[in-house]
């Protein structure tokens, strides 16, 4: 029996047609893109030896050229340089173990996120066993959702893998980690990458606990119970063998004094997140110990320079300048500045001045990078850092926050201080034992 289409469901169907006709497109040009990533890294390889090495050169030749691949890949598509290594290992991939994949993408028969699934799980498994693999899996990679080929895969692997998953596991378990994601309204996710049983047992745990404060009066869905039961627990637990106890929670946050003086609600500023509501500013602010004063006018004392006098950056420079850059301050880099290096962007040993326009945050693998290849770096005032690569092309960088580097022309007199910190310009304050 035939069934009637109307005119409109017609159209919509068209539509559909060209949704599916621009995926095709786009899974085309994600083909095009890794062969011209592979033949990158190729020419990058085969020219590693003309690399000229200094007398401090701690990489080989080939190593340099593998640092400066990824990280001017990473810079030219404004990704991280993890994610450009990744990219680099998944287009050799393609080109060199998984031609039936990349035929696939190149057809746009299967999305780049499939083919990166089948990559992925491809990648423990060794040469002699890939073709099998793939030809198990490509059919799946036409027709399931990137999830259940996922699924697939991993139950493939099991099957056509020569090690256990135990042996497997012990090799796995030493990329666990954790990080943070900002989220929007003042939010963010905690993430922790570990043993799958580490997971459940830590999930469960906390679900136990937050089931256990359910009763009549409470008001709060078991989600949000079970979230607040992990944050008090991180913040204020204690592990099996002492450690944390007496250590504080972090946090450093800047805010309008007009918002600490509640005149005003313009957002303050979490270190390492970005803007958060007045109300929340205002209350880390009441419970601070102290306030670090930031540059509003000659007389808040911020050291700007201390020349050539000494090399060591004074306490003061370095809080202002963690403040400013709040992140590593390479093409892309998002490792946190608490964790990074002070680096004189015009070199101590080359007549450079220890001055915040002379200084910026490096995390340790972007300062090599800066001193064993060939990235250069200049700065700009405003704190504004100016990266040309191997190849010669400009990337720049700009600061996280922007505060004041430089006295006004003309300072009125200050005002009278307050109890909450400077009575101009913004309040830093350093707010330990955070109880989020």
């Amino acid at each position: 029996m035939a069934t009637l289409v109307s005119t409109s469901q017609q159209q919509l169907g068209l539509l559909f047609d060209a949704v599916a006709a621009a995926d095709k497109a786009i899974a085309q040009c994600f083909a095009a893109r890794a062969e011209a990533v592979d033949r990158a890294r190729r020419f990058s390889a085969a020219h590693a030896v003309g690399i000229p090495l200094s007398l401090q050169a701690r990489w080989t030749r080939e190593e340099i050229a593998e640092r400066e691949l990824s990280s001017e890949l990473a810079a030219t598509l404004r990704i991280p340089e993890r994610t450009a290594e990744n990219l680099l290992a998944e287009s050799r991939a393609l080109a060199d173990d998984l031609p039936g994949t990349r035929a696939a993408l190149a057809a746009g028969r299967i999305s780049y996120r499939h083919a990166q699934t089948v990559v992925q799980q491809s990648w423990s498994i060794p040469v002699d066993g890939l073709a099998a693999f793939e030809q198990a899996l490509l059919p799946a990679a036409e027709k399931l959702t990137v999830a259940k080929l996922k699924h697939k895969a991993r139950l493939l692997r099991e099957k056509l893998h020569p090690e256990t998953i135990t042996t497997r596991r012990e090799k796995s378990i030493a990329d666990r980690t954790s990080g943070v994601i900002p989220e929007h309204d003042g939010m963010a996710t905690l993430y922790v990458t570990t043993g799958a049983e580490l997971v459940q047992a830590i999930f469960h745990r906390a679900t136990d606990l937050a089931t256990s404060l359910q009763g009549p009066g409470e008001t709060r869905t078991l989600s949000q119970i079970r979230t607040d039961v992990l944050s008090d627990l991180l913040i204020d637990g204690v592990t099996p063998t002492g450690v944390g106890a007496g250590v504080k929670a972090s946090v450093q946050v800047t805010v309008p004094v007009m918002t600490l003086l509640g005149h005003s609600d313009e957002p303050g500023y979490l270190e390492g997140y970005g803007p958060i509501d007045a109300d929340t500013a205002r209350d880390l602010a009441s419970r601070a110990p102290s306030f670090t004063r930031l540059l509003t006018h000659p007389e808040t004392g911020v050291i700007l320079s201390v020349g050539r006098d000494r090399y060591k950056v004074p306490k003061r420079m370095r809080q202002f300048l963690r403040l400013r850059d709040e992140t590593c301050r390479f093409v892309g880099c998002n490792r946190s500045a608490r964790n990074a290096e002070l680096d004189h962007t015009h070199d101590w040993a080359l007549q450079g001045m220890t001055a915040a326009d002379n200084l910026a945050h490096l995390c340790t693998a972007s300062h090599a990078l800066k001193t064993q290849t060939r990235w250069t770096v200049t700065q700009q005032p405003g704190g504004i850092l100016t990266w040309t690569s191997p190849t010669g092309r400009d990337f720049t960088t700009e600061p996280a926050t922007i505060l004041p580097t430089e006295p006004p022309p003309t300072a009125p007199a200050p005002a009278p201080a307050t109890a909450a910190g400077s009575a101009a310009g913004s309040a830093a304050a350093r707010y330990d034992d955070a109880p989020f």
